[in-house]
């Protein structure tokens, strides 16, 4: 009886690691872990042997796993917005300095503004008013084709 009582404590214990942890850490990391083990808990309670308080906690965590994590996938991603400089991406841009991935050097304007630029290939040069599109953003660098 005292087994079960200590097996108890332990997963009490693990639950409230657990639901801490998923509180302080940004998304979901945990939360599936802690249903496991209050289903352990539950078994251990009812003085369940070992073997069957960690099977209800497998089993109980990859079954909160499988049916929530899609929909929190789904849900707690959904929110990202593109910024103002994700919509330059796809649009073409004029070379107004020789880009040179080996010299590290380039620059391209966009809708009137000026960014450094580097070639999507390092074997690859741009002159001075050639038009080029844009592959995507890479710190404050656009990747140009």
């Amino acid at each position: 009886m005292t087994a079960s009582i200590n097996m108890a404590v332990v997963w009490l214990i693990a639950m409230i690691v657990l639901l801490v942890v998923e509180g302080l850490v940004p998304g979901l990391i945990s939360i599936w872990f802690a249903l496991g083990a209050l289903a352990a808990l539950i078994a251990a309670v009812l003085h369940a042997p070992l073997w069957l308080q960690l099977v209800w906690f497998f089993v109980v965590s990859v079954a909160a796993l499988a049916v929530t994590r899609p929909l929190a996938k789904k849900y707690v991603n959904s929110r990202v917005k593109p910024t103002n400089a994700d919509m330059i991406i796809g649009r073409e841009c004029v070379v107004t300095e020789e880009i040179n991935n080996i010299r590290g050097t380039g620059a391209v304007s966009v809708g009137g503004k000026i960014w450094t630029a580097r070639m999507e290939n390092d074997e690859t040069t741009a002159a001075v008013g050639e038009v080029h599109s844009i592959l995507r953003i890479e710190g404050v660098k656009l990747i140009v084709r």
